[in-house]
C-alpha cells in the first residue's frame, strides 16, 4: 500500500522529534564535526550540485520561470563557495547553547539563572532558493534543533544534492540522519501537514512570495516567524553628504534586484534633490531601472520618469523599476516610512546626528540603517554566519533570524535543601 502524504509527513515528524532530544545534547565539537564534514562533501560535489542545479533551471526555464526567480535558483559557483563558507562560518561561531546568565541569590537562598537551549524542530518552508537549505541546516543544527526542509518543488533535484552532502556531514559526526531532513515530495499537502503538527514541530519559518507566507500565518497550528514583504527604503536627507547618497542609492538598489533587502522607495529632502537626483537618474537608466516618481520629482528629471501611483509606494517589486519621492522634512520621510513600509529595512543619509538619532528612534523597522545601503541587512553580513530568514514581527525574534533567534531562555534553580516556608 502506498505512503499518504500525511502518513509521510507524520513519520518525518517523529523522526525529526526524537533526534532533535540527541540534538539538544550533542557536543559543541559533535555540531562542528558535522558542519565542517558537510562543508567539505559539498566542496567535493560540485560538479553533482551543478548537473543537478542544471536540471532546476532547465524545467524552471521550460515552464516559464522569470528572471528574477531563475536567479535565485541558481546555483553558480560563487553561490556554492557562499555555502561552504557559510557551513564554516557557522561552525566558527560561539554555541549558544547551554549558556546561563544573571545568576543570582534570593532572599531565600536560591541561586535563579536562565539557559539558552533550543527551540526543537523547525520546519522551514521556502522557494526556489537551493542555498537556504545550507542556511537553515546549519543554523539549527548548530543552536541544536532538528530541522524539517521543504523546498519548492522548482528546486528539487538541487535541493536533494545538497541534502546529500548534509547527510554526509551528520553521519561523520555519528549523529542521526533524522537532524535534517529533507521532504522529497512535491505535492503541496506536505506544506499543510508541516504547519499543523504542533506535536512534532515547535516552530515554522517560511521563506517565499507574499502568497506563500499568507497562507502559512493564516493555516499553521504552530508559532510561525516571518516577514511578508521587504518595501525597503532610504532617505536622502537635507543634511547628506552627496556623494555618499549616490553611492548609498545606487547600491541599495541595483547591487540586486531580487532580494527582500534591496531599496524600492527613494525619498530624497527637496532641498538636496538638485544635487543628487540627476546623477541617481543617470546611474538608474544605464542599470535599466524603471523611474516611477512624484509630481515633483518628474517635474526636476524631464521625461523618462513615469506617474508613480498610490499602489506604487506600496509595492515590492523585485525587479529593476524604483519609486523616487521628493519630501520637504525628515517629519515627512518618517511618516511615509511607517504608513507603507513594511517593517524590514530602512536607511538615512545625514551628516546630521539629531536626523539620524531621531530616524533610529522613530522608524519601526527590524533593521533602521545611518549611511549605509539596505542590502546589508543580512545575517551574513551581521556576523550570524548565515541567517533563517528575516523577522519583521515583534515577538521572539526581529530582523536577521541567527543561532539565537532559534534558541529559547528557560529558568534554572539551584538550591541546597532549600524549602518554600
Amino acid at each position: 500500500m502506498t505512503e499518504s502524504v500525511l502518513d509521510y509527513m507524520i513519520r518525518l515528524g517523529r523522526a525529526a522529534r526524537e533526534a532533535s532530544r540527541v540534538l539538544a545534547r550533542a557536543s559543541t565539537a559533535q555540531k562542528n564535526r558535522a558542519l565542517q564534514a558537510a562543508a567539505a562533501a559539498l566542496d567535493a560535489a560540485r560538479a553533482e550540485l551543478v548537473a543537478a542545479n542544471e536540471l532546476d533551471l532547465a524545467n524552471g526555464r521550460a515552464s516559464g520561470l522569470d528572471a528574477a526567480m531563475l536567479d535565485r535558483l541558481a546555483l553558480t559557483p560563487k553561490v556554492i563557495d557562499g555555502m561552504i563558507e557559510g557551513l564554516r562560518q557557522v561552525a566558527a561561531l560561539p554555541d549558544p547553547i547551554g549558556a546561563i546568565r544573571d545568576m543570582r541569590y534570593m532572599p531565600s537562598g536560591i541561586q535563579v539563572g536562565k539557559m539558552r537551549v533550543p527551540l526543537g524542530v523547525v520546519g522551514i518552508i521556502y522557494e526556489s532558493r537551493p542555498n537556504v537549505t545550507i542556511d537553515a541546516a546549519s543554523l539549527c543544527l548548530k543552536s541544536g534543533n532538528a530541522t524539517i526542509l521543504r523546498g519548492g518543488s522548482e528546486a528539487i533535484h538541487s535541493n536533494q544534492a545538497i541534502a546529500r552532502c548534509i547527510q554526509l556531514g551528520l553521519a561523520e559526526a555519528g549523529l542521526p540522519a533524522a537532524c535534517v531532513q529533507v521532504v522529497e515530495t512535491t505535492d503541496r499537502a506536505a506544506v499543510g501537514a508541516l504547519i499543523a503538527m504542533p506535536e512534532f514541530v515547535d516552530v515554522i519559518v517560511p521563506r517565499g512570495g507574499k502568497g506563500l507566507i499568507e497562507r502559512i500565518s493564516r493555516d499553521a497550528r504552530v508559532p510561525v516567524i516571518k516577514h511578508l514583504d521587504g518595501i525597503c527604503h532610504v532617505y536622502i536627507d537635507v543634511a547628506a553628504d552627496p556623494e555618499k547618497a549616490i553611492r548609498i542609492a545606487d547600491n541599495a538598489k541595483t547591487q540586486r534586484f531580487a532580494p527582500c533587502n534591496t531599496m524600492e522607495t527613494l525619498l530624497v529632502h527637496q532641498g538636496i534633490a538638485e544635487q543628487v537626483l540627476p546623477a541617481l537618474a543617470a546611474i538608474y537608466r544605464d542599470k535599466g531601472v524603471e523611474l516611477r516618481g512624484c509630481q515633483r520629482t518628474r517635474a526636476l528629471l524631464g521625461e523618462g520618469v513615469l506617474a508613480a501611483s498610490e499602489e506604487d509606494w506600496s509595492t515590492e517589486y523585485n525587479a529593476p523599476i524604483l519609486s523616487i519621492r521628493l519630501v520637504d522634512s525628515l517629519d515627512e520621510a518618517i511618516a511615509h516610512i511607517n504608513r507603507y513600509g513594511s517593517q524590514h529595512t530602512d536607511a538615512i543619509v545625514t551628516e546630521n546626528f539629531t536626523d539620524a538619532r531621531r530616524f533610529l528612534t522613530e522608524v519601526d523597522s527590524s533593521s533602521v540603517m545611518v549611511n549605509a545601503s539596505t542590502r546589508f541587512a543580512d545575517g551574513f553580513e551581521y556576523g550570524l554566519g548565515a541567517e533563517i530568514g528575516i523577522s519583521t514581527d515583534k515577538l521572539h525574534a526581529r530582523g536577521p533570524v541567527g543561532l539565537e533567534g532559534l534558541t529559547s531562555e528557560k529558568y534554572v534553580v539551584f538550591g541546597d535543601g532549600h524549602i518554600r516556608t
